[in-house]
């Protein structure tokens, strides 16, 4: 029996053949099509039989065999979204070694009969298989759709979206961290991949865990199953995780921008060594840290910087500045123990940016003309205190020094840079913790003539903290610990100490709202949705926070999600 091109389109779109591998497939009049056809497979609602139209750019070809069914079994994923270009990212799982070339295009549709740009690239073991591509020349505030090739099989369909210049309205961004794979599935990520309304997904770190199997967390092992110290290691832990049916989703549905913790190196990790790293049987700190930051960079679709920092600024046309920080590994010292840490926190000298980040922070503040400067970074930036005490009657005991409140000095210098530079309308955006919480930002908030818990006046701007993935939280450790925390810290305007999820920011000239979104059940494989938790809304000009009663409406006129 012979089968009409039609009926070996939908095979080869079922197997995940590119349409390439048809070339010299019979049409149904018996004739010979083009060679090189990468029309539209039926699935994306064009007539195969038409072929594709004429636009004049370069389409795949391959006369082989066809590489392994499994060739993107990585997925795909789009990042850092410029107004003119975007990250576009892919690997491919060839069944022999040897360096693989990668068809790229990029569509206005699914359908892929309007392409703006393709292009080629090399896979190749030196960067474990992985592309990645800076895609330029698109048209700002526009969502597009993209796919790679390689050896006749064809990706799953990307959608992305580049950053709006001008004048801009509204924006919405999700707020992720903590992915813990130990501690069990990626619900959350698979209720943020169905949300077409987002414009991109900030990640604020531990994207992966180092952990061996059972070290922190039992329900899911891991590959390899011991703690990940060399660039295999950190490699084989991500090839894991990008097997994850939710963060595949993730990826396909919503550009990233990310920014690392210290879990993608080691736990409680600073600039020349971790909490969970052993030299001596570890080898130098120093080899370990390059290993991981060059799997990260592999991984993620990030443009890449000569001395690999992270710090960067993302502009959304006159509405927002995103300045993205790294509180980890590129200027802090390390993290402060013993007797007399309390007191040592408030040294004059202690950093946890460098002092390069801090000049170039101030800069971008200053520089900053958008109606509002969200600032995504690591660690918690408000105080945290068991019994809250001024500042001019000794501080009080910080809960954790891992966070700003070991680092008094540059969190100061932060707040008179607001000072100094009349910067308004700041919103930080933290992760690492696990947990949720809704805070003003105030250089003493425990000294009732500088801030007023009530009303917010002497609060500079304010801090959302988004909850793990997965990662637990502290209620069940320290049962009511939350009552105990709220009463020393009148800045603390919610926290959840338990449930894992997301957050949402929507911003409008107006206001910035953020919401909640959480779960629990993350130990079970089946899907359990998040629901709504709580809002939380700054408005423009004060500075503070007010609780909302409502999540931000769903936008009715989103973008299609790729296809599935």
């Amino acid at each position: 029996m012979s089968l009409t091109r039609r009926e070996l389109l939908r095979l080869a779109a079922l197997a995940g053949l590119a349409p390439a591998v048809l070339a010299a497939c019979d049409d149904d009049d018996g004739s010979a099509s083009p060679g090189g056809d990468a029309g539209p497979t039926p699935d994306m609602g064009a007539d195969p039989d038409a072929g594709p139209p004429d636009d004049g750019l370069a389409r795949p070809e391959w006369t082989g065999e066809p590489g392994p069914a499994d060739l993107f079994q990585h997925g795909v994923a789009s990042g850092d979204p410029l107004p003119d270009a975007v990250v576009l990212w892919s690997r491919v799982t060839p069944a022999e070694d040897g360096p693989v070339e990668v068809f790229w295009e990029v569509a206005t549709a699914p359908d892929f009969l309007q392409r703006t740009a393709v292009g080629t690239a090399e896979a190749s073991e030196a960067r474990d298989y992985t592309v990645k591509i800076d895609a330029t020349g698109l048209a700002a505030g526009t969502t597009y759709y993209y796919r790679f090739h390689a050896q006749g099989r064809v990706s799953p369909i990307g959608r992305t979206r580049t950053a709006p210049t001008g004048a801009v309205s509204g924006l919405r961004f999700a707020v992720v961290s903590c992915a813990s794979l130990a501690h069990g599935y990626f619900h959350a990520y698979r209720h943020v991949a169905e949300r077409a309304d987002l414009d991109a997904v900030i990640h604020l770190g531990d994207y992966i865990y180092e952990y061996g199997s059972g070290q922190y967390g039992s329900v899911r092992p891991y590959e390899p199953a011991h703690e990940i110290i060399t660039l295999e290691d950190y490699r084989v832990r991500y090839r894991q995780y990008r097997r994850d049916a939710d963060l595949l989703a993730l990826h396909q549905q919503h550009p990233i921008i990310p920014i690392w913790d210290d879990h993608e190196t080691a736990n409680n990790s600073w600039r020349d060594g971790a909490e969970n790293h052993a030299p001596a049987t570890e080898g130098a700190w120093a080899d370990r840290k390059a290993a991981a930051i060059q799997a990260w960079y592999e991984w993620l679709p990030v443009r890449e910087t000569a001395d690999h920092h992270i710090f960067r600024k993302l502009s959304f046309g006159d509405l927002l500045d995103l300045i993205m920080l790294d509180t980890r590994i590129w200027g802090r010292e390390e993290q402060l123990g013993g007797a007399s840490a309390q007191m040592e926190r408030f040294n004059e000298e202690r950093t946890l940016l460098g002092q390069d980040q801090e000049a170039w922070l101030r800069d971008e503040l200053a520089a900053s003309t958008a109606s509002w400067r969200v600032i995504g970074q690591q660690v918690m930036m408000g105080q945290l205190q068991v019994i809250g005490v001024p500042r001019d009657e000794g501080g009080g005991t910080a809960v954790n020094l891992d966070q700003w409140d070991g680092y008094v000095a540059s969190r100061d210098r932060f707040f008179q840079a607001l000072a100094d530079e009349g910067v308004e309308d700041v919103v930080v955006l933290t992760g690492d913790i696990h947990t949720s919480w809704a805070m003003d930002l105030a250089p003493d908030p425990y000294d009732a003539d500088l801030y007023d818990g009530a009303t917010g006046a002497g609060s500079v701007g304010v801090e959302f903290v988004t909850p793990g993935i997965t990662s637990p939280g502290l209620a069940a450790l320290v049962p009511g610990l939350l009552g105990v925390l709220q009463d020393a810290n009148p800045h603390i305007k919610w926290a959840d100490l338990s449930q894992r999820g997301y957050m949402t920011l929507d911003v409008d000239p107006a206001r910035i709202q953020g919401d909640w979104f959480l779960l629990t059940g993350v130990d079970e494989e089946a899907y359990t949705e998040p629901a709504f938790a709580a809002a939380w809304i700054t408005r423009a000009g004060e500075n503070h926070l007010v609780e909302g009663d409502a999540p931000a409406p769903a936008r009715a006129d989103a973008p299609a999600l790729a296809p599935v």
